[in-house]
């Protein structure tokens, strides 16, 4: 069955609960299941005549399902449902972030770069800089395709899409790939010192995929509290700079 997550301001009408699995399969469904579940978040979510208000959007995965079709947008068992009110500028900014697709990325990226290690294939560490590079021109993890055209629809790998920041994330990426990059660079002079840098963004990526902890993140969060110019976005609320923000 899908999950439809609630958000925490609308916990309270909800008896506390922060999601509820889902046997419909539209949006108009979902949400019918929901207030038949908790009727006290009907009127926060529907107006008297029974229309979706106009500040909530549900998010379908990562995509609105405004953009879709609407409340009859379909829904997969897989499929992961959040409720985003856009009160005061919608949960202090925050994105639908599919961190499974993150997560996708950086396995890539910690494989394919060991494995130019292991074949001494400098060329390949340096595709990876480029992939990472142009992920981040596109706002897109940069093996982000492989988790959408078949990870995702194969259903290897299940979305874990949290409300959160994309640009500290895409900050993250495009570090590595300067990294990598400068790598690359050493590697092609004939230094194996570049070896040191790429073993240094799979150490970065490591950590993100296995700890949880992003340090390129933290990088951004620190550089937005020193007010740099474009480093506008704060860490979500509650969570630590650079930790995996909480569920919901």
């Amino acid at each position: 069955m899908s999950v439809l997550r609630i958000p925490t301001p609308l916990r309270p009408y909800a008896g506390g609960a922060e999601r509820i699995e889902i046997k419909a399969t539209t949006v108009a469904g979902a949400l019918e299941e929901l207030v038949a579940a908790h009727p006290e978040l009907k009127p926060h979510l529907f107006n008297e005549q029974g229309e979706l208000r106009a500040f909530v959007n549900v998010f379908v995965n990562e995509d609105n399902m405004r953009d879709l079709r609407g409340v009859q947008t379909p829904i997969g068992q897989d499929d992961s449902l959040m409720i985003l009110p856009s009160i005061a500028g919608g949960a202090d900014g925050l994105q639908n972030v599919d961190h499974a697709a993150l997560r996708t990325n950086q396995a890539i990226i910690i494989g394919l770069s060991i494995l130019a290690y292991i074949l001494d294939a400098a060329w390949q560490a340096g595709v990876v800089a480029l992939v990472m590079l142009l992920g981040t021109l596109f706002q897109a993890p940069g093996f982000g395709f492989v988790y959408r055209g078949m990870l995702k629809p194969l259903g290897w790998v299940k979305p874990d899409v949290l409300a959160d920041n994309p640009e500290p994330h895409r900050f993250a990426q495009g570090f590595g790939a300067v990294v990598q990059g400068l790598g690359y660079g050493l590697l092609l002079g004939g230094s194996a010192a570049g070896w040191a840098l790429v073993w240094l963004v799979v150490a970065l990526a490591a950590l993100n995929l296995f700890g949880g902890f992003c340090v390129g993140c933290a990088m951004y969060y620190w550089l937005q509290r020193l007010k740099v110019p474009g480093f506008v976005k704060a860490p979500p609320s509650g969570a630590i700079p650079g930790a995996k923000p909480k569920d919901g």
